[in-house]
This record gives structure tokens, C-alpha cells and sequence, in this order.
């Protein structure tokens, strides 16, 4: 999710498509958190790692 994010955040920067740029954001955003918190041991969506 966070490369997907990354790629969208670059696209949108090259093409100048806003909604692309901030739909990397929020992508970028959301993985760092379900990364962190399955790094720390919590359970999301019944799998115990999330990567």
C-alpha cells in the first residue's frame, strides 16, 4: 500500500493531477499506520503482521 501510495504521489506530481497526488497521500498515510501497528503485534483483518 505504501508503494502504490509512492507511485500515485509521483504520477500525480508529473501529470499534475491533484486527485491522484492526494489519493497517494492518504495511501501513503494508511499504510504507515497498518504498518506500525502490525509491527507492534496488533491483530488487523485476523492476520497477526501486516507487510
Amino acid at each position: 500500500m505504501i508503494a502504490l501510495g509512492i507511485i500515485l504521489l509521483v504520477v500525480g506530481f508529473l501529470a499534475k493531477i491533484a486527485i491522484l497526488w492526494t489519493i497517494g497521500i492518504v495511501l501513503v498515510v494508511i499504510g504507515a499506520i497498518l504498518w506500525v501497528l502490525g509491527s507492534v503485534g496488533h491483530a488487523i483483518g485476523g492476520r497477526r503482521h501486516y507487510w
